[in-house]
């Protein structure tokens, strides 16, 4: 599976800094050759089953969960029997394999998923800005690597940080952007966790990104 494994050593050194001691870093995965879209979300907890050391795959986002794969499904980034499987299995029930074949079909629509923070927590605590900023320049190297056509940030910190200025995502709506480095970044709702219930606004400002 595709990643830039050339920076996950420096993403290890975080981890040990400021991730959970039992858990191991969360990396980038899917396309990293100039993808349509690249997604950041915010970092990955102890919830994603590929952050136990003895997981032997792949280690990317959203492993072992259900909820984040409704979007790349109705926006039509994701198999649909694909995403049947991840609803009806178990989130120990994912295996390497399985982890690969989701992350295959992701690289083919030519999208590509990271965090911000690759420090991986037990749960979903909210963590610093100056953790985060203590990622941003090698987040900015993922991206001149990975060099995506646009890239979605998900929620107020993370489009904040990664933009160098405050900023609140509701202010943007249908393709209204950023440009950074030149780079079309689109702030857009955190749309799991707590912020489930903005999963339908964030769903219809992508489509309307995707059809950009």
């Amino acid at each position: 599976m595709q990643q830039i494994t050339q920076i996950h050593k420096e993403y290890d050194r975080l981890q040990l800094k400021y991730g959970d001691p039992t858990l191991s870093s969360i990396y980038g995965a899917g396309c990293i050759e100039n993808p349509d879209i690249m997604f950041i979300f915010m970092n990955p907890t102890g919830r994603n089953i590929s952050s136990i050391p003895s997981w032997e795959g792949l280690r990317a986002p959203w492993i072992g969960t259900k909820q984040v794969w409704d979007i790349f499904e109705n926006l039509g980034l994701l198999k649909s029997d694909i995403y049947l499987k991840i609803k009806e299995i178990k989130p120990e029930e994912w295996d390497c394999d399985f982890a690969d074949v989701v992350y295959e079909d992701i690289q083919n629509h030519s999208v590509f998923i990271t965090n911000l923070g690759k420090c991986t927590q037990v749960d979903a605590r909210p963590l610093n800005n100056s953790i985060f900023k203590d990622y941003l320049n090698l987040m900015y190297k993922e991206i001149d690597i990975v060099n995506p056509k646009k890239i979605v940030t998900f929620g107020n910190q993370v489009s904040s940080i990664l933009l160098g200025k405050n900023i609140s995502v509701s202010n943007y709506t249908d393709n209204e952007k950023e440009v950074l480095n030149g780079y079309e970044i689109y702030p857009t709702y955190y749309p799991v966790g707590q912020g489930r219930r903005n999963m339908p606004l964030a769903i219809k400002r992508m489509k309307t990104i995707l059809k950009e």
